[in-house]
C-alpha cells in the first residue's frame, strides 16, 4: 500500500527516532537501514525540505529528526513521498470503475475494511513511535 521509497523513508525515520538529539552520518544510516546511498539523499533531501528532519555539515555533523517531527504523524511522511493522493481511497482490486458500496465486488467489504485500518494507522502513528 506505500512505495518502496516510502518504506526506506519509514526505516530512515525509525532508525532516527532510535537516536534522539544525535547527528548520524548519512553512511551509516544507510549500512543500518540497507538504504542505497544515492536514494538516502535523496529521501533525506525531502525530508529536510518539510522540516522533518536536519542536517548539519562537517565535523560532528550528520542527520537527525526534529523534536516537533516526532508527533507529527506518519501519514505526513507518506504525503511527502508519494503525494496526498497516494493516501485516498485505493482503486478496486478487480479493476472496476464503478465499484463501492451499492455495487461492489467480491472482494469490496475487505478491501474497504483494510482501507480504513490503513488510514487510522498512518493517522494514529507518530514518527516518534517509529523508534524500536
Amino acid at each position: 500500500m506505500i512505495s518502496r521509497t516510502a518504506k526506506y523513508a519509514l526505516g530512515i525515520l525509525g532508525y532516527l527516532a532510535e537516536r534522539p538529539g544525535a547527528r548520524v552520518p548519512g553512511a551509516e544510516i544507510a549500512r543500518e537501514t540497507g538504504v542505497p546511498a544515492n536514494y538516502l539523499s535523496k529521501i533525506l533531501n525531502q525530508l529536510r525540505k518539510h522540516g522533518i528532519v536536519d542536517a548539519e555539515k562537517g565535523w560532528g555533523g550528520g542527520f537527525h529528526l526534529c523534536a516537533r517531527a516526532r508527533r507529527r504523524p506518519i501519514r505526513d511522511v507518506l504525503a511527502i513521498i508519494d503525494g496526498a493522493e497516494s493516501l485516498g481511497p485505493r482503486e478496486c482490486l478487480f479493476g472496476l470503475p464503478d465499484c463501492d458500496a451499492a455495487s461492489p465486488c467480491p472482494l469490496h467489504p475487505y478491501w474497504e475494511e483494510i482501507q480504513e485500518i490503513h488510514a487510522e494507522m498512518v493517522t494514529s502513528v507518530a514518527i516518534g513511535d517509529l523508534a524500536k
